[in-house]
């Protein structure tokens, strides 16, 4: 379909036009569809020892949890087209918090079997999140847009690998037994889930000019385009399937490290509950700008490249997907482990964001179903790395080695997806017209430098900022591995706190420290650690007073220098060797203000 008055910016503190509600509303959905969805995986070593499940029983649940969702995707996408995805995400979520609750009734295998396959239908919940952001926002965007959307709302599977176990423990210590703190927890997930349909609702329209009902109703959204015959459409594609394959390579893989992660980790390397929870969580939070990160060099292959551009784009984030996950299969130390879980968690979840920077130009005629085939296709690889998963006689590493080889493999599928001619000047003329509405746009802004005299002229310190990355990355993971010396450090008395406090300490140094070396919102990734610093420079400063500032307290010194070390990257930012230079060059391009 034509969408009209498309968004050619992110404004990502704005609620003010319908588009950004839209996406603010989306991205969140999601999130909450994806924390309930996998919600219960953490707390699986729990509910295996209560209903005495095997490890084949465990591997059916997982492929019941994502099965479902093969067919809800199909579905889904189908009726976009025709009702709109405002009606659709307000239905899904409501109904959809209906297993998500029901599952604390389980008592048995079947059943607990029974209301995985149901909570599985929530997550065709990503299907309605990129179809309301593709008509939402213009091509100059709408990689970033679908990207940072979808990855913001994949972190609920790495925000529930950290935050069930707290709930869990939360009701335990107010005298449930584990037994009963599960199934509530699980209980209030499907809660809020319920209540953000009934806001979906009454916050977001179908489209940058209203709902689909009355904009039928007015002619100015054709009944041809209503999405009668639009799945047909869509199916005779062979590009489609295609991307259906490619996106099982990715998005099916980080389904089942979502639901396999803590198991491994603690089977594998012996760790407790909450710290399993917490190196599984940290594959999903790479979400936080991976997945957007995916999108956004998308969005800048394009420029040069046309739609060919974002189908290389494509190749490359997959190719390396599968050799980072070769390499995270063979790692044996737990010090090893940890990095290259993130790197492969960063390239898989690029290649999420690149698959679906081209989903929207594949046939806009037939966006709904497009995507949902193509969504399918995560759930159809989770499926199949299921079966694989729950083999008694297939490690877990051998099974990621497994399919770390067929990631590599599928990603030479990227090139059966090829445009025509004519695509390409349509795509390459839109692009345009979107960049030309773009700089009318900012003629009435005031450029960064006006604002900043000097700005341009300032050379941050790459290396340095490259090597605390580094610094701050390790020190993360030294964090977790030294969990009780960090949280006996915070002191006493803070409970459930103490144990918030540490992982966020962890996650800051880790994420942040991602952030740093790539250089990608490198001023929020030096704020958050210097906040951190902040603390411990104040607990480090009472030994340090006994001793005086030149004395033998040298954790004083070097934390206090650190923290002034991100504290000057807060005000520079990064330089030309960063990601985030990419995106100034755009800026350092428009219109001057005369």
């Amino acid at each position: 379909m034509d969408v009209q008055n498309k968004a050619t910016r992110i404004e990502l503190f704005s609620l003010k036009t319908r588009q950004m509600r839209a996406f603010h509303m989306s991205w969140f959905s999601f999130f909450l569809c994806f924390f309930a969805w996998f919600g219960i995986a953490p707390l699986m070593a729990v509910v295996s020892e209560e209903l005495g499940l095997t490890k084949q029983q465990i591997g059916n649940t997982i492929i019941a949890s994502v099965a479902i969702t093969i067919v809800a995707r199909l579905f889904i996408g189908w009726l976009c087209d025709r009702i709109g995805p405002r009606l659709c995400y307000t239905f899904l979520l409501m109904v959809g918090s209906i297993p998500v609750m029901s599952i604390g009734l389980a008592n048995t295998y079947e059943s607990f079997l029974l209301f995985r396959l149901g909570i599985g239908v929530i997550g065709a919940s990503f299907v309605i999140t990129q179809y309301h952001t593709s008509v939402m926002f213009a091509p100059n965007v709408v990689g970033t847009a679908n990207a940072t959307s979808a990855g913001w709302g994949n972190l609920g599977g790495g925000v529930t690998q950290m935050i069930m176990p707290l709930v869990f423990a939360g009701f335990v210590g107010l005298g449930y037994l584990e037994p009963s703190a599960w199934r509530l927890s699980m209980m209030a997930a499907g809660g809020v889930c319920f209540a953000t349909g009934i806001a979906y609702f009454f916050v977001t329209t179908d489209l940058p000019n209203g709902n689909f009902k009355q904009l039928r109703a007015s002619g100015e959204l054709k009944p041809s385009e209503s999405g009668k015959g639009s799945f047909w459409l869509a199916a005779r594609d062979y590009r489609v399937w295609a991307l259906f394959f490619v996106y099982a390579a990715c998005f099916g893989i980080e389904l089942t490290i979502n639901n396999i992660a803590a198991l491994y980790y603690r089977n594998e390397f012996g760790l407790g509950l909450k710290t399993a929870g917490l190196v599984a969580g940290l594959f999903g939070l790479m979400n936080i700008f991976a997945r957007t990160l995916g999108g956004f060099i998308s969005d800048r292959f394009v420029r040069k490249g046309g739609l060919k551009g974002r189908v290389r784009w494509l190749f490359i984030a997959i190719l390396a997907e599968g050799i980072a996950l070769i390499f995270f299969s063979q790692m044996r130390i737990l010090a090893f482990a940890i990095p290259s879980m993130i790197v492969f968690s960063l390239f898989t979840q690029m290649s999420e964001g690149a698959t679906y920077s081209v989903v929207p130009f594949i046939n806009k005629k037939a966006l709904g179903s497009v995507s949902g085939i193509v969504g399918a296709g995560g759930n159809m690889g989770a499926v199949a790395a299921g079966f694989l998963i729950r083999a008694e006689d297939i490690s877990y590493q051998q099974a990621l080695l497994i399919l770390g080889c067929l990631v590599t493999v599928s990603s030479f599928l990227v090139f059966l997806v090829r445009f025509s001619a004519a695509d390409e000047k349509i795509a390459a003329d839109e692009f345009d017209r979107a960049m030309a509405r773009r700089h009318e746009e900012l003629k009435s802004r005031v450029p960064l430098k006006k604002l900043l005299p000097g700005v341009r002229h300032l050379r941050p310190m790459d290396a340095l900022r490259i090597y605390l990355g580094i610094a701050l990355f390790i020190k993360g993971i030294y964090f977790i591995m030294n969990m009780a010396e960090l949280e006996s450090t915070l002191g006493t008395g803070l409970g459930q706190g103490q144990t918030m406090i540490a992982w966020s300490v962890v996650f800051a140094h880790i994420i942040g420290g991602a952030s740093l070396v790539l250089g990608f919102v490198t001023r929020v990734a030096a704020a958050a650690n210097a906040l951190i610093l902040l603390g411990a420079v104040v607990l480090s400063a009472g030994a340090a007073a006994s001793e005086g500032v030149l004395g033998t307290n040298v954790d004083f010194q070097f934390t206090t220098f650190v923290f002034f070390t991100l504290v000057l990257f807060v005000w520079r930012g990064a330089g030309p060797l960063s990601l985030d230079h990419l995106v100034r060059l755009d800026a350092e391009k428009e219109p001057e203000v005369l």
